[in-house]
């Protein structure tokens, strides 16, 4: 996060506080911001101006644009969207999502197991088929909601990210309403286009490396080919600044310890469903925190600014705050692996990745089990922060 990120979000700032809502990638993990976001609804209702959707700036990577975009199909019915978001998951299984067809018997030699994924990977770019995703969120995602949505003011822009596997660089793909148009931010290694948000461009932000196939997008005019928005995300705030956000609430899917999951041997070495968690975990999470930490510091340092000085400066500090998971979720998923699809968990365990293969599983855990228990700590994280959350999300207090 540059200071020049900081001003520029200060020079567009609009006469209120504006707030953006952020939310990261991880696969089924991400089923933990629907319960932070479901209690924070539950908050708001109980507070003036009830029912109104309390978020301008929408803003998601990977599986976290997904949620963004049903939100923002569904912005205009105010709270209720959060509501619907949370119905959607509770419907969700991993069928929706992807589909694997391997035998029954490669479960019994890892050769045979690696042998058969590498060809499917080969003949598809991917192991997983996301066929299934694609339909899915045709019939779950208005894209003329999202459109009804800005239009009638009830969001001002939605953003999702990816990352081209074709020039290395990670873009941000925003739409917002005719009327209110956005300077594209063009920084070392990140761009951003305007343009509005398909489905593709959804398929393409989820798109976890080596399991999800990459999706093509067209950008300067020609066709790319874009993988998770995770990847190579240097500045996971930067779109909510830049698109005028002065409050951002960021909802993670980190974990505080993963201490005792890495499914080690007698040698105490790490087992494959550890090492490929492990490898997730760094696509998905490293830049948050400190992007957070950074953001916070500048804040800081403005506010220690004498008052004479802040008053004439053309910018202020952005407050940021920031929720990820209190306990392991690759614990809870560790609990809840047998009820992966049959062809997923035959396929992890011929790979000797089954034991200790929760931080593996929990990308992949669409079920119903998993996403309550998610949900669960989604809520009860949230409300641990009610008074925090409340004050963060008053509008009439800049």
């Amino acid at each position: 996060m540059s200071l020049g990120t900081v001003i520029y979000s200060g020079l567009v700032r609009p006469d209120h506080p504006l707030h953006a809502l952020v939310l990261m990638g991880g696969g089924a993990r991400t089923a933990y911001q629907v319960g932070v976001l479901q209690a924070i609804a539950s908050m708001l209702r109980l507070q003036p101006q009830a029912g109104a959707f309390p978020f301008k700036v929408l803003v998601g990577t990977s599986a976290g644009a997904l949620n963004v975009a049903y939100l923002a199909s569904a912005a205009s019915q105010g709270l209720d969207a959060f509501d619907a978001l949370s119905a959607f998951w509770g419907r969700l299984r991993s069928a929706d999502v992807y589909d694997l067809q391997v035998p029954a018997w490669v479960r019994f030699s890892r050769l045979v197991t690696a042998v058969r994924l590498w060809g499917q990977a080969r003949r598809a770019g991917a192991i997983l088929d996301t066929m299934p995703l694609v339909d899915t969120l045709h019939r779950a995602i208005s894209l003329a909601g999202i459109e009804a949505s800005l239009a009638a003011g009830a969001v001002d822009a939605v953003a999702v990210t990816a990352s081209s596997y074709s020039t290395g660089v990670h873009w941000t793909f925003c739409h917002t309403a005719g009327q209110k148009p956005h300077a594209a931010w063009d920084r070392p290694g990140r761009r951003a286009e305007f343009q509005p948000l398909t489905i593709e461009h959804l398929m393409a932000s989820s798109a976890i490396p080596f399991l999800f196939p990459a999706t093509p997008l067209w950008v300067d005019g020609r066709r790319e080919y874009f993988g998770d928005g995770s990847m190579r995300q240097m500045s996971p705030l930067s779109p909510a600044m830049h698109l005028g956000a002065h409050r951002i609430l960021v909802v993670g899917v980190g974990q505080p310890e993963r201490a005792g999951l890495a499914g080690s041997g007698g040698n105490g070495e790490p087992g494959l469903g550890a090492i490929a968690g492990h490898a997730m975990a760094s696509v998905f999470h490293d830049t948050l925190q400190a992007d957070v930490e950074q953001a916070q510091r500048v804040t800081r340092t403005l506010q220690q600014l004498p008052r004479e000085v802040a008053a004439v400066l053309p910018y202020r500090a952005t407050e940021v705050l920031a929720i990820q998971p209190s306990q392991s979720l690759d614990a809870i998923a560790q609990d809840h692996a047998h009820l992966l699809p049959a062809a997923v968990r035959r396929a992890l365990g011929g790979l000797g990745a089954g034991k200790g293969g929760g931080a593996l599983a929990s990308y992949l855990l669409f079920e119903p089990a998993f996403v309550r228990a998610l949900i669960a700590l989604g809520e009860q994280d949230a409300y641990a922060r009610k008074p925090q959350l409340l004050a963060f999300l008053d509008r009439r207090t800049a």
